[in-house]
């Protein structure tokens, strides 16, 4: 007789509670993070602190949860090519912004 055994897990692991609960504990601590880096001044840096924790939590949603992790190729590589988008969109905005005159307002105005 033949052997059709079917792997019912379809890549992921075999326990994966113990990473549910490391994305938990993550996320638990980057907050905790954010909230005592909200509490300095860091003059310009506090919105590249912010975005960097930002980034760092998403990350780790996208990786465990949405099970990207374990996913194809194919499912690897859309979630690639759609932050690479993000980044190009962002990049037009942001030289968008810089090329303006006279922005941002001066305060009082």
């Amino acid at each position: 007789m033949a052997d059709y055994s079917h792997d019912t897990t379809h890549g992921h692991p075999e326990n994966p509670i113990k990473y549910y609960i490391g994305v938990f504990a993550l996320l638990i601590a980057m907050t905790i993070l954010t909230v005592i880096v909200a509490r300095y001044d860091l003059g310009s840096l506090n919105a590249l602190v912010a975005l960097t924790i930002a980034v760092i939590k998403a990350t780790a949603v996208v990786l465990i949860f949405m099970h990207v992790r374990w996913s194809s190729r194919l499912t690897q590589v859309i979630v690639v090519s759609a932050v690479f988008w993000l980044l190009i969109m962002l990049s037009f905005t942001v030289s968008d912004y810089f090329t303006r005159g006279g922005w941002p307002p001066a305060r009082g105005q």
